[in-house]
């Protein structure tokens, strides 16, 4: 040990000094395996055009993170995969019938926008997948809400040759609306898809959002790797399961149908695999809670009392934005800080 020099033994690095053995490239394999159930349902619901829609998505995804690194003269980013998952999010958040070209304008939303123009992974204030949706829908609101007949075998070349129909929410809030005679509730009613149809994917709806089964296969997949824990989504969909039950039925409080609305629209998915981004959640457990249960009150406010039936993508991106506000105030106290005196010299 002589004629050592003990500063040569000492290597300096910034925090966190302790390191788990996930990567981010590990973790959005995780999360596009997860998602691989959903895309199955999809393609089986609506056909091969569903496959060619999320490839267009994810290249086009890729591509544009690809270019905006190139131009900036940027390392690439494209190899830890978060934008093939972004692209993948956003495929599944729409409708079969979308116009190849609007879901590429989707996917430079989303990457350049939304993303690259905060500073890139983990800079980025919201999830870039629901920011292109509700891009999307502000700007072509029909293509958006055009939702096929499940098994109508959609032309991959043209999305307008399907049949349309309406979504499950859509129907059910037909069945609940106070201004509608009992006749037309009576007539919505029997054309409400059953509980087996929800929860298998026989209904009309974005891709990726039809079949429970194949959403929760991928939850659970994402539960047993611990890339996710059950707070956020847990408490998002209690939330939304106690409001509508209480809130959501026609015939007066406690009334409303919870597991309808659990089953339906894009709850399940948003709630695993889009309300849990690290990046645009509270990283503490309480805040974790509070913005699951956040998420549950808006997205039941906006599906009970908005004039649009469907309020997941929406109620996520406002809590997105929220998320700080939320972490400055659940964040464990420092070990040893001393709270000021009121009053006290600065």
């Amino acid at each position: 040990m002589a004629g050592l020099n003990i500063n040569e033994m000492l290597i300096v690095t910034e925090a966190p000094h302790t390191r788990g053995k996930n990567t981010t490239s590990g973790i959005m394999l995780d999360v596009i395996i997860a998602l691989i159930p959903a895309l199955i349902a999809g393609i089986i619901v609506f056909g091969f055009r569903s496959l060619v829609l999320t490839a267009v998505c994810m290249v086009s995804a890729v591509a544009f993170e690809w270019t905006w690194c190139k131009i900036l003269k940027k390392p690439s980013t494209v190899g830890d995969f978060s934008a093939a998952l972004t692209g993948l999010l956003l495929a599944l958040n729409l409708p079969v019938t979308m116009p190849y070209w609007m879901a590429i304008c989707g996917s430079l939303f989303a990457i350049v926008v939304v993303k690259q123009f905060f500073g890139g992974i983990g800079h980025n204030f919201m999830n870039p997948a629901l920011a292109a949706r509700a891009f999307l829908l502000t700007s072509w609101a029909q293509a958006m809400t055009t939702w096929a007949v499940p098994f109508s075998n959609t032309s991959i070349f043209s999305g307008a040759d399907a049949v349309t129909s309406a979504t499950p929410l859509a129907q059910l809030a037909q069945t609940v609306d106070a201004t509608s005679s009992a006749t037309a509730v009576a007539e919505s009613a029997a054309k409400l898809p059953s509980y087996m149809d929800l929860f298998l994917g026989n209904i009309g709806g974005c891709i990726g959002e039809v079949s429970a089964v194949a959403i929760l296969i991928g939850a659970a997949y994402l539960l047993a790797r611990r890339v996710i824990s059950i707070r956020i989504p847990g408490a998002y969909i209690l939330t939304v399961a106690v409001l509508t039950f209480i809130f959501g039925g026609r015939d007066g409080f406690f009334t409303g149908d919870a597991l309808y609305h659990v089953l339906s629209g894009g709850l399940l998915l948003g709630a695993f695999f889009m309300a849990t981004d690290y990046v645009t959640t509270p990283y503490t457990k309480k805040g974790q809670i509070i913005f699951g249960v956040g998420c549950g009150v808006l997205t039941s406010v906006i599906r009970l009392y908005g004039g649009y039936p469907e309020g997941v993508s929406y109620s996520i991106l406002l809590m997105n934005v929220v998320s700080p506000l939320i972490e400055r105030y659940t964040v464990p106290k420092k070990y040893g800080a001393v709270k000021p005196e009121k009053g006290g010299a600065n």
